[in-house]
């Protein structure tokens, strides 16, 4: 079995190391994910690293999950974005969710019995029961106005890049 760091750095795919991970790594079977916009149901360019990374991952021994920002497609997201991006329903969030799994299947093990076998989560699974009251409630007191201003994303948006930012997407 490839050590994943050494595979990285033969490949001069990492730059620097979060402290014991290479530890963590060796080890045991670790699980790591990238995460994927749902907007389209395709891949793009963009891409193309993290999922190669999540390819080695998987051939050294470990499990990759591609996490499908569903919850985040269905109410937008500022990151990078100077205007609001198109919000997705049910339906087109699935659509995009199973394309972008039948792309990915061509490079990682989604259907084996591997124990390291791929996995495709989508966080709208998780999230779609959440209550306003109970989100504002329980997720939004742990996060205050001035961290999300200071997100250099939120600051273009508010000071007139694009169309300004919606309560959504904020």
């Amino acid at each position: 079995m490839k050590n994943f760091i050494e595979e990285l750095e033969w490949r001069g795919m990492i730059h620097t190391i979060m402290p014991g991970a290479k530890e963590q790594l060796e080890k045991e079977m670790t699980t790591a994910y990238l995460g994927i916009d749902p907007t389209a149901d395709s891949l793009h360019i963009g891409h193309l690293v993290g999922v190669m990374i999540l390819k080695h991952f998987q051939m050294c021994g470990h499990r990759p999950l591609a996490l499908v920002g569903g919850a985040t497609g269905m109410i937008g997201d500022p990151s990078g974005k100077s205007q609001e991006r198109n919000l997705l329903d049910e339906p087109t969030l699935r659509h995009n969710q199973e394309a972008i799994k039948r792309q990915l299947s061509k490079l990682l093990d989604f259907d084996s019995d591997a124990p390291n076998a791929a996995r495709l989560v989508n966080n709208y699974d998780w999230m779609k029961e959440f209550s306003f009251l109970e989100f504002i409630r329980d997720i939004g007191k742990c996060i205050t106005v001035n961290y999300m201003m200071a997100k250099d994303s939120v600051k273009k948006r508010f000071n007139g890049e694009g169309d300004g930012m919606s309560f959504t997407e904020f």
